[in-house]
């Protein structure tokens, strides 16, 4: 019994997040990684971030999504209800990569797995499985983009 009104919860949660999210308008930037420069939505508000590329079925090749938090810190993501991996980039305030966690691999309704960058970030770039090894995107490489 406990288990189902768990799972209702959840439901309730992201019909509402999906509601909210058709009627705000979606921003994106440019961001420059290296040589490379993608366009990303941006995810600047508590519903968007939980959100995420939740129910997406792929990214284009240079496309993604940027966090963006009020604050430096150890912020944690999942990969619930995600169709495809990615490659999860955490940037600090002086937008420089501080961690990479490759292939992250997507879930559906019970998640365990959850990822957390080494140092304090401030922003978080998803993309694409592979996108950092095929961009040589290390940690210590500066980012670019207007916010």
């Amino acid at each position: 019994m406990k288990f189902e009104i768990i799972i209702l919860s959840i439901a309730v949660i992201i019909l509402i997040i999906v509601f909210y999210l058709k009627k705000t308008p979606i921003k994106s930037t440019n961001v420059k990684l290296g040589n490379t420069e993608i366009t990303a939505e941006i995810a600047d508000d508590t519903i968007k971030r939980t959100k995420g590329l939740m129910f997406r079925k792929s990214l284009a090749e240079k496309e993604g999504m940027l966090f963006v938090f009020d604050e430096e810190n150890y912020h944690t993501f999942w990969m619930m209800n995600m169709s495809f991996p990615i490659d999860i980039i955490w940037i600090n305030k002086e937008k420089k990569v501080v961690d990479i966690t490759k292939n992250a691999q997507p879930c559906k309704i019970i998640c365990s797995t959850t990822y957390r960058p080494k140092e304090r970030a401030m922003y978080v770039l998803e993309v694409n499985a592979n996108f950092t090894e095929e961009y040589k995107i290390k940690i210590g490489s500066l980012v670019e983009f207007e916010y």
